[in-house]
Order: C-alpha cells, then structure tokens, then sequence
C-alpha cells in the first residue's frame, strides 16, 4: 500500500496562441505513464505512491512541460503522508 496521497493542480503558461488546456492533457499523460496510481478530477488529479515516487514526478511534471514548450508550470500540490499506508479509496469509499 502506498505512503502518500498526492493532489496536483497543473497551471501551465502556454506561448502565445496555444491553449493551457493542451499542456494539462500532456500532464495527464505524463502522469499516466509513470506507473502510479492516480484519479483525474476536474480541478486536479490525485496519485498515490511512495513519497519519493510522487516528488520525483512533480520534477519530471516541471521538466517535461518546459521541454515540450510550455513557458513555465506552476503546480498546487497537496499531500498526505501516512507511514502505514493511505488511499484515495479507503477515505472516500463511504461516499461511492
């Protein structure tokens, strides 16, 4: 079971006449080829994994953007961290 609960708002500053929207999917896809668990939602996306794992991508997140054009990134993160393990399942699974 993962230690971290990640929440990732990616807010990317695209070149002049590209849409943000396009350097968001790329997150996604970024995110969804990293192995992790994760859950996208309409403001963020959250990513469960070991806490060096869910840092390690908020690096790659900033590193890929740029490199495929985007200005600059801003990510909003939140995190929780429980050395026993935690998932977005076990909290919400009441409300599903």
């Amino acid at each position: 079971m993962s230690n971290t609960l990640m929440s990732v708002q990616v807010i990317p500053k695209a070149p002049e006449g590209e849409h943000p929207y396009d350097y968001v999917d790329m997150a996604i896809e970024i995110i969804s080829t990293s192995g992790l668990n994760y859950e996208v939602h309409a403001l963020e996306t959250t990513i469960e994994g070991e806490l060096p794992e869910v840092f390690a991508l908020l690096e790659k997140l900033n590193t890929e953007l740029t490199a495929r054009g985007a200005e600059s990134v801003m990510l909003q993160i939140k995190t929780a961290y429980h050395p026993t393990g935690i998932t977005a399942a076990g909290i919400l699974g009441k409300y599903r």
